[in-house]
């Protein structure tokens, strides 16, 4: 399947359980690759004040294309657990290490 970036920024991320964990604010993109590294994904806070933001690979989501949105496989617990960061401070993504962790995190 192929989406345009513009079509999966803004859409919603829920889990199994059908909890709402966010919105895909962005994506990471290797420009020597042309790969996408991550989706970040907003989670937390009230009316934007206090989200932190989580990079998620792609391949730890998968599409639902008939409800327009994305599921990944996790509580909000663990998902608050997981590499994360403030909107001002972003990692470093061309840091292999981080971006290592971020995978293992989600077993990719």
């Amino acid at each position: 399947m192929h989406l345009a970036a513009s079509i999966v920024i803004g859409k919603e991320v829920k889990n199994g359980q059908g909890e709402h964990l966010g919105k895909i604010e962005d994506l990471m993109v290797d420009t020597s690759t042309g790969a996408i590294i991550y989706a970040v994904l907003s989670f937390g806070g009230f009316l934007g004040i206090g989200e932190k933001l989580f990079a998620v690979p792609l391949q730890a989501m998968h599409v639902d294309s008939e409800d327009e949105q994305f599921l990944l496989n996790e509580s909000k617990q663990r998902l608050r657990e997981a590499p994360g960061f403030d909107q001002d401070d972003w990692p470093d993504s061309a840091d292999p290490h981080w971006c290592q962790s971020v995978y293992d995190y989600y077993g990719i």
